[in-house]
């Protein structure tokens, strides 16, 4: 029989699902739609039709691969996540039931439609590193992230399927040594090497997934598999043209060492800057600079620096032959983000407010289904070596001598130009480009923002357009304020809610947003704790409130 025709349309798997037309084909099988005769529902069957033409050995390894595909699935709970319903067994090979998404898959859409908007794009991203960070919290590794594997459903849902070639921790390997497997030029540069893969390289295939659905093609296919593989392990994709705002997050991600890449966490908060359009200032950390020999500084005439080289943001132009040490960027001048950031589709669970990192904070992992817990208490990530320190100079000066300063309290005229009274003993702390005050690693902790660009007419549509999304997204949200307000005679609104992480602690915090004078900045004060100890979290929130002086406040 030609397994390649639609005859077997029609046909009854296990005296329940019947087969109905082909959905999609790859080199490995093909998948169909079937009823599900038993539930009334309709299902999606894969069938490995590669099967029917290897040796009996190549067949026992395939039959292993379906069944570490379902284990693979099973361990992973999470909406964006394709189900595994049934494994069965039909003319000597396994058929995977799975569940059935109404919708093309990433690739089919950017090929249909040529390339997405980028803001599109992001929140695609963000689905499936929801989905990403689920399954490396089971202890599963994808290690096939692409466009075809990503299924856009016409309800707005982004779902990860394919965990044929997923690896999982404590499971033993059943491909042979030596063997790649995976899409080639979605295949993380240490894969090729033949290195031990990490969560980074799912990351780095997320990147290139996500370059092809803006660009509306792949950053690294060549002519053939080798030459392939070669630009995956040398070559720097190509600028990406399309991409706005999410350009130097797919950069960040592409990055040929995994430990140049960004952490989950940190991709999920640029993705979310990258949705609303901004671009993720966090992102140019990751992005490699060139330095230039001194005669190409000749070359560039006087604006040139001294001392014979020059850094330039990767990948730009260099005027000059000779190759060119790639060295990280130092982080650029601060500029706060904004505070309250839906965190949006990552979830299934991981959903948070912030586009910067909150320790404790719903952003800090996802929820249910995520990974680690909304509680996360590890330390910050080190800085980066290019990141210049801080001299004595610029440390914050505690002023006890000012009026007003309560008892037990310390007015902090911080390095970035506002002051504020925070509690004896709080430290001061770089959360990208935010600024943190905590007393306890940022269990509670105060947050300040700026984004000195609004794009809201008010914060008031602001905090509504977040809170859309936020609750139905994050676990047992409650909404307990959020309303319009003045504050210092400037308009503003504020909101408190409460949330459960997933290790069962309720959290609780506030937000008071603000523009300031002619439209300008948009101020965020953020503050969260535990919800067992809020009444005090709340008076020190007050206090704050009433000791806050924006930059332009104070000499």
């Amino acid at each position: 029989m030609d397994r390649s025709q639609n005859t077997d349309a029609g046909l009854v798997l296990a005296g329940r699902y019947r087969l109905g037309e082909v959905l999609g084909r790859g080199g490995m099988g093909k998948v169909w739609r079937a009823h599900d005769e038993v539930l009334h529902r309709t299902v999606a069957v894969k069938e490995l039709t590669a099967g029917l033409y290897v040796a009996e050995a190549d067949r026992l390894v395939l039959h292993a691969r379906t069944q570490k595909e379902a284990r693979a699935a099973a361990r992973i709970t999470h909406p964006g996540v394709v189900t595994v319903h049934d494994v069965i067994e039909y003319d000597n090979r396994p058929w995977i039931v799975m569940q059935y998404v109404d919708g093309p898959s990433l690739a089919d859409a950017a090929k249909e439609s040529g390339e997405l908007e980028p803001r599109e794009a992001a929140r695609i991203g963000l689905h499936v590193l929801g989905a990403l960070r689920a399954a490396h919290s089971a202890g599963v590794l994808h290690r096939d992230v692409k466009p075809g594997n990503v299924l856009l459903a016409r309800d707005g849902r982004v779902l990860l399927t394919d965990f044929g070639i997923a690896a999982i921790e404590g499971d033993s390997t059943i491909t042979r040594t030596g063997e790649l497997v995976g899409s080639i030029d979605y295949l993380a540069p240490e894969r090729v090497r033949g290195g031990d893969p990490g969560p980074a390289s799912d990351l780095w295939s997320l990147g290139a997934t996500l370059y092809t659905a803006v660009e509306g093609r792949s950053p690294f296919r060549r002519t053939s598999p080798i030459s392939t593989m070669q630009a995956v392990v040398a070559d720097e994709p190509p600028p990406p043209v399309r991409a706005g705002a999410l350009a130097p997050v797919i950069t960040a991600l592409l990055r040929k060492d995994p430990a140049d890449r960004p952490s989950a966490e940190e991709t999920e908060r640029m993705l979310l800057e990258a949705m609303e359009g901004r671009e993720p200032r966090a992102a140019q950390a990751y992005v490699p600079t060139q330095q230039l020999p001194e005669e190409a500084l000749r070359a560039m005439g006087p604006g040139g620096t001294s001392g014979g080289t020059a850094q330039l943001p990767y990948p730009a132009a260099v005027p000059a032959s000779g190759s060119a040490p790639v060295t990280r960027r130092s982080r650029g001048r601060w500029r706060t983000a904004m505070l309250v950031v839906a965190l949006a589709a990552l979830l299934g669970g991981g959903a948070g407010i912030a586009a910067m990192k909150y320790r404790g904070h719903p952003d800090d992992s996802t929820a249910s289904g995520g990974a680690g817990t909304l509680g996360d208490r590890s330390p910050d990530p080190a800085p980066h070596k290019s990141s210049p320190k801080s001299s004595p100079d610029s440390s914050p000066k505690p002023d006890p001598t000012l009026k007003g300063v309560p008892d037990g309290w310390q007015r902090v005229n911080d390095p970035e130009g506002f002051s504020l009274l925070v509690p004896d003993g709080w430290q001061r702390r770089k959360t990208g480009t935010n600024i943190d005050y905590t007393p306890d690693g940022g269990r509670r902790y105060l947050r300040i923002s700026v984004d000195e660009n609004p794009d809201f007419e008010s914060s008031y549509q602001h905090m509504k357009n977040l809170e859309t999304s936020l609750q139905k997204r994050l676990p047992a949200y409650r909404n307990l304020d959020l309303r319009s307000n003045f504050y210092r005679d400037h308009p503003g609104s504020i909101w408190e809610f409460t949330w459960t992480e997933k290790n069962g602690e309720q959290r609780h915090a506030v937000d008071q947003m603000y523009y300031g004078d002619d439209g300008g900045p948009e101020y965020a004060l953020y503050m969260t704790g535990p919800a067992a100890d809020w009444d005090t979290t709340r008076k020190q929130f007050d206090t704050m409130l009433r000791g806050w002086h924006a930059p332009g406040d104070i000499g």
